[in-house]
């Protein structure tokens, strides 16, 4: 592959794309390629690895033939080089959005010399008309863009990238270069592996980013929250990731009608609607792109000011990738997720109908989502370690929620040490969860089976909790006591710094985790200020009084009236009209109607009384109720339909059926589902379960589950709860 010597490569750079110097160790990578080698560059978002292979091409005999997992990504990667020149030829890709006669103008172009790059998809280098046709032109070299896609324990595991090796080495034995933005070791160590390139020179930058702002909050008002903080945002770019195409349409929805400029992106949209809001977006003619992860993959706008995650991402390179896309050039960059541990149960369900190999290497990656939401230690190190980086959290500048609000550290002398004793004595390599039920005496099947029950150390660290355990072998992790395994993922063994640590312990400082189930953010546990915005903890309590007598006269349980998420958001918004209640959220037009005046004398009285400015600004409109969601659902329990042949035939998972009809319940619309109901519960077990939840303060099903849970299912005792709100309430 022998480099045209007419310029030397910073003179090319500067002639074909215009920067006077290269980044990073883009030179050193290119040099490499040129010379024959193969290639492994892991860089993060943003350090320019299509430099690496795009460079490198145009100045080398021969197409280079780049492979990239999605069809926009190239399109994009073509657009960008046809750029730089004035041949259009010069870079094609080559898949099955082109016709018969687009493909054979492409073929024209590389048989006589004018294309310098070819980006194919993974499933056409399998096509035997596409592997002969590649045999009889000069190559200079294969590049495999997006290369984690190749490893199961990647985010974006493709099984046709696993089949490149042998059609590349049927097509020509010629120098490869591999990059990718997220490998973990593992990654790495399986993408050497599988492209057979246990020779290639590694280059490997820092993943830290340095400009990004690492934060994560309670999901509780989530909505409110990502509209009051796009709000103090104006003119910035932002995206925000919701998991489902349905939130994604919702929340573009609530931004708009609060004077937000949002659209929405997700696959299920037309395509000529999706390519429209995307450009919307890269030309700033909207500030904020309301998007699913099939929004991102190649988008290289600079100024994205702010990443917003309504929900948490399903892995941590997910998290890094998504995030990446803040703050490129170099400025600020904030991002932000919500967090609560019923989205990863919620994910986990989901997950029930795929191969076990598969639920067990998605289940693992959520734990590192878990791990690295519920510490209270540097992010940025957790985030770092992850990928294999060491990292002195004393460099964090305050730049995560973690360093800019520090939580009291503790001395963990003590337990560290027995939790290195356990590894010791367990003789072997296990995972955190049989390492914690060691620590706490839990005797479940895989303890008993290994008899680690009879060890002297079963059950010694009993004096706390799994979450506490969990968080010490985490921090044991970052601060390298112990280590990953890479072949055998989420197994840890105990490393030379752990053996060293035994001989000789001294004191070292971890923190507890955080708990998002019951933390407050930091707003809500602010002291009221004049005209803030944070909770009034005085109102509250009087509210919950109010509620508290209805609910004595009417022999009602005080959820039915209004669960606390309600009371609480009036004990900020200080509703005073009925419209206004209308708008806090689990309140309808039939519960403001029902129970809202004794509501709004109190709280109009307390406003006069304590001269409160109310937070107008903060208030959020709410879209009107015309989800069709909504109106067949009311429709189809008129019908009396089995639910769950509605939830198949509108392709729902039975989970978010039920929040949408709990969400109808709380607003105070009543749902008639005994027809339901009574062919699923016993009469008898009905009456017991409605006199569980008349004994429950606020709506728990704790106690529903311990007396029914081996008797019924999860689902139906939660449909048994909307059953007794909307007969009893509404």
């Amino acid at each position: 592959m022998p480099l045209i010597e007419e310029y030397t490569l910073s003179e090319q750079l500067k002639k074909v794309f215009g920067f006077d110097k290269f980044k990073g160790q883009q030179e050193a990578i290119i040099k490499n390629l040129l010379s024959g080698k193969d290639t492994f560059v892991i860089m993060p978002t943003g350090g320019g690895k299509s430099m690496c292979y795009q460079l490198p091409a145009l100045i080398s005999e021969g197409t280079a033939i780049v492979v990239s997992p999605l069809i926009a990504l190239m399109k994009n990667q073509v657009d960008s080089i046809r750029g730089y020149g004035d041949i259009d030829g010069v870079a094609h890709f080559f898949n099955s959005s082109l016709s018969k006669s687009e493909r054979d103008i492409v073929k024209k172009d590389i048989i006589n010399g004018v294309t310098k790059l070819l980006y194919v998809a993974p499933e056409s280098l399998t096509k035997e008309e596409n592997v002969q046709f590649l045999q009889s032109i000069k190559i200079s070299f294969f590049a495999i863009d997006e290369a984690h896609c190749i490893s199961e324990w990647g985010h974006d595991f493709r099984p046709e990238y696993r089949r490149l090796r042998p059609i590349i080495e049927a097509i020509d034995r010629v120098p490869i270069i591999a990059l990718t933005a997220t490998a973990t070791p593992k990654v790495q160590h399986d993408i050497l592996k599988n492209l057979g390139m246990s020779d290639a020179t590694v280059f490997k930058d820092s993943f830290n980013r340095a400009n990004l702002y690492y934060e994560i909050r309670p999901k509780k008002n989530v909505n409110k929250e990502i509209i009051k903080y796009v709000k103090s945002q104006p003119g910035k770019s932002g995206i925000v990731y919701c998991q489902s195409r349905k939130k994604v349409e919702e929340l573009a929805e609530m931004l708009q009608v609060n004077g937000v400029s949002a659209v929405p992106y997700h696959a299920g949209m037309d395509a000529k609607t999706r390519s429209r809001n995307q450009d919307m977006f890269l030309m700033q003619e909207v500030d904020v792109i309301v998007a699913t992860i099939a929004f991102g993959m190649g988008i290289d706008k600079p100024d994205i000011r702010y990443i917003i995650h309504h929900d948490i991402p399903k892995s941590l390179e997910s998290y890094y990738q998504e995030t990446g896309r803040a703050g490129r050039d170099g400025g600020e960059g904030k991002c932000i997720a919500f967090y609560a541990y019923d989205d990863i149960v919620k994910l986990e369900k989901l997950l029930s109908g795929k191969p076990i190999a598969e639920q067990e290497i998605n289940k693992l990656l959520m734990q590192e989502v878990v791990a690295f939401a519920e510490t209270s230690s540097c992010r940025r190190k957790a985030l770092l370690h992850y990928f294999g980086e060491d990292f002195d959290e004393a460099h964090c500048n305050e730049m995560c929620d973690n360093c800019a609000h520090p939580r009291e550290k503790f001395d963990a002398q003590e337990h560290l040490l027995l939790l290195l004793e356990v590894m010791t004595e367990v003789k072997g390599k296990f995972k955190a969860n049989h390492l914690v039920a060691v620590l706490t005496g839990k005797e479940n099947n895989a303890v008993k089976q290994y008899k680690h029950n009879l060890l002297e150390v079963f059950g010694k660290g009993d004096y706390e909790d799994e979450r506490f355990w969990h968080a010490v072998i985490r921090q044991a992790l970052v601060n390298n006591f112990i280590s990953k395994e890479i072949e055998n993922y989420g197994t840890l063994y105990m490393n030379e710094k752990g053996l060293e640590y035994m001989q000789h312990p001294e004191p070292i400082l971890f923190t507890r985790d955080r708990d998002y189930d019951t933390e407050e953010d930091d707003d809500a546990i602010i002291t009221k200020q004049k005209g803030g915005s944070a909770l009034d903890e005085t109102l509250l309590n009087m509210l919950k009084d109010v509620r508290k007598q209805i609910a004595k006269k009417q022999n009602l349980p005080p959820f039915v009236i209004f669960q606390d998420p309600s009371l609480e958001e009036m004990a900020t918004q200080y509703p005073i009209t009925m419209d206004e209640l209308k708008n806090i959220s689990g309140v309808g037009e039939g519960k403001a109607q029902k129970f809202g005046k004794p509501f709004l004398e109190v709280i109009s009285k307390y406003v006069e009384e304590n001269e409160i400015e109310r937070p107008f600004d903060f208030t959020v409109k709410t879209v009107a109720n015309k989800s069709a969601m909504k109106v067949s659902i009311i429709q189809a329990i008129d019908r009396k339909l089995p639910l769950h042949d509605f939830a198949k035939n509108k392709g729902v998972e039975m989970d978010e059926l039920i929040q949408e009809l709990e969400s109808i319940v709380n607003s105070g619309t009543r749902l008639d589902l005994s027809y339901y109901l009574n062919k699923l519960i016993e009469p008898e077990d009905q009456e017991e379960i409605f006199d569980l939840l008349r004994e429950s303060d606020n709506g728990s099903l704790d106690a529903v589950l311990d007396e029914y849970g081996d008797v019924y299912e999860e689902h139906e005792l939660r449909l048994m709860r909307i059953k007794f709100i909307s007969d009893l309430g509404n």
